[in-house]
């Protein structure tokens, strides 16, 4: 289904005289940033122009996050800093939306205590955004309401993104995973996978506009096309990306370690263009914690499919996530998440204290480890990760690297930064008629988050 709405030209002939602005602040994952990208088109298609400054802001957007408790916290935290802002000019509009906003005690919350709040949608009410706009800031009549998931896909959506040459395309929406400590299916909805003609048409358009590398995303990539009406797999979708001229790195986030299938692997193993850093969630590396996790598959299924990405690239390497202290972790399944991280020198972890999300099946489960034990397990696993960073690091020097010059360096304006196929951070001398092309780096030495190159 096409994106329209009519109140877009209206908010676009008032934007003519009054010059609004906005600023979107993102919390959580990718498929949020990439949301986020998709508001800040939408904005700009009704005659916003951006504002980084916060402050100076008419539009402020939070782009909301549920997968852990201190979220709800944080942004019930910055909307309060608002409230003066907004109580003092009568142009300043605020809007929430995303994955908490999915929860329907949020709103009530919102609606009891913030009811300065202007807009506030789900998930999957993009569509609904401008008539939204449209009511708060013509008709000066702000209506917050609940609105469930809906299955609809909406194509065309207006989408900015910040970076020149890397832009991310959602394939697949939702998830029918329900592991036990995750709120997404019940803010996300049930998988929707995205026809592959709109997915392609997205891409070919990409490329023409001189994108170099596309992350393609979903809650679980690997399950893309199970629920089309025509055969047409996830592995399908990569090799007909493979053919399109003008990308020349492809990446994607998150497969499912239970839907990685020898298919992938052969695709994977074949192409020059998909990079070579794969995201596979561990979670924990005990199978009995697995096991009441609801992830459906053990400790030495994940090692094997670790074992084959490997033997079809030597080169390959693996990130992933891990909470610590799900309810029922003993000592011993921590020894075993730590023992899968030794076997597979993962190269980036993003770690994490397990979260109770009321309405998960983990919520009632029994926690009888003390948290002040959960904080320990956690530092004992970033120190372990970081000492097998550098140990790794130190490998790549005096290797050569195909890299993407993605621009200046945040930390060094006299330094140019790009990435590996392993996703390893590179800093380098060279120079703006660089930016946008790939380059080989020689690596001379490592500092253990990024590695400093020179161009061969």
């Amino acid at each position: 289904m096409k994106f329209v709405n009519s109140y877009k030209e209206k908010i676009k002939k008032y934007n003519e005289k009054h010059h609004l602005t906005y600023h979107i602040d993102t919390m959580g994952c990718s498929m949020n940033e990439n949301d986020s990208n998709k508001y800040a088109g939408i904005l700009e298609s009704m005659g916003f122009e951006r504002e980084d400054d916060e402050k100076k802001a008419n539009l402020i957007l939070f782009n909301t996050c549920c997968i852990r408790e201190n979220a709800e916290k944080t942004l019930f935290g910055r909307i309060g800093a608002l409230k003066r802002q907004k109580l003092k000019n009568k142009d300043v509009y605020i809007a929430v939306v995303g994955c908490m906003t999915q929860q329907k005690h949020i709103i009530e919350k919102i609606k009891e205590s913030y009811r300065f709040v202007d807009i506030v949608l789900g998930t999957s009410c993009m569509s609904l955004f401008p008539e939204k706009v449209y009511e708060s800031i013509i008709q000066n009549n702000s209506k917050i309401e609940y609105i469930d998931v809906s299955n609809n896909l909406e194509e065309e959506v207006p989408i900015k993104y910040e970076d020149q040459y890397r832009a991310s395309v959602s394939i697949i929406y939702g998830c029918n995973n329900f592991c036990s400590y995750c709120i997404v299916p019940y803010v996300r909805g049930r998988e929707r996978s995205r026809e592959k003609e709109a997915i392609l048409a997205d891409i070919k358009k990409l490329a023409k506009a001189g994108y170099k590398e596309i992350t393609l995303l979903g809650q679980n990539v690997n399950s893309y096309g199970n629920d089309l009406k025509e055969k047409y797999t996830f592995p399908m979708l990569l090799k007909d990306i493979e053919a399109i001229d003008g990308i020349e790195i492809i990446k994607f986030i998150s497969p499912h370690p239970k839907d990685f299938k020898e298919d992938l692997i052969e695709v994977i193993k074949s192409s020059k263009k998909i990079a070579r850093q794969i995201h596979l969630p561990l979670q924990s590396g005990s199978t009995k914690i697995l096991k009441e996790m609801n992830r459906k598959y053990t400790k030495d299924e994940f090692l094997e499919i670790v074992k084959k990405l490997k033997e079809a690239d030597e080169s390959i390497s693996i990130s992933t996530d891990i909470i610590v202290g799900f309810p029922g972790e003993t000592e011993e399944d921590f020894m075993e998440t730590l023992d899968v991280v030794k076997k597979v020198q993962f190269n980036q972890i993003y770690m994490f204290i397990y979260s109770k999300r009321n309405g998960t099946k983990a919520a009632s489960m029994q926690d009888d480890t003390l948290p002040q034990e959960k904080v320990k397990r956690l530092q004992r696993l970033k120190k372990f990760h970081e000492e097998q960073i550098s140990n790794n690091n130190r490998k790549m020097i005096g290797q050569v690297y195909q890299v993407l010059v993605e621009g200046k360096s945040k930390t060094n304006e006299t330094l140019y930064t790009g990435r590996t196929s392993q996703n390893k951070i590179v800093i380098f001398e060279a120079s703006d008629k660089e930016i946008g092309k790939i380059k080989n780096i020689k690596i001379e030495s490592d500092h253990l988050w990024y590695l400093k190159g020179k161009i061969e």
